[in-house]
């Protein structure tokens, strides 16, 4: 008896993988072993830099907040201290906007916190 094969399941696993490889360069978007090494390197890719992506809008919140703080006579690491001890919970992603967008409410937070 001839062996059978799932031609269904197969068509469909590498019209995936081909699917995922739309708009590559040369051979990576139409042969598919070259595909799908392609897709699983894009793949991985994209869960290292979805890790990286928190770090880099971290660094740039913190950049911001610094820059508006020297603006007020206050370093970075000054008014994040004050801000715990004068239990004002915002976070660094909304004192980086108030920064940036709104700065006279920036400037009343940092002299709320000033000594």
């Amino acid at each position: 008896m001839p062996r059978s094969v799932n031609a269904v399941a197969s068509r469909k696993r590498r019209k995936k993988i081909l699917k995922a490889a739309k708009g590559y360069f040369g051979a990576r978007r139409n042969v598919y072993t070259v595909a799908k090494n392609a897709v699983e390197k894009g793949l991985l890719y994209a869960y290292r830099d979805r890790k990286n992506k928190k770090r880099a809008f971290r660094r740039l919140w913190i950049a911001r907040i610094n820059a508006g703080a020297r603006m007020h006579g206050m370093s970075y690491s000054r008014l994040m201290h004050q801000l715990k001890e004068n239990n004002i919970e915002l976070n660094r992603k909304v004192l980086a906007d108030l920064a940036m967008n709104h700065p006279d409410s920036f400037k009343s937070i940092v002299d709320s916190v000033k000594k």
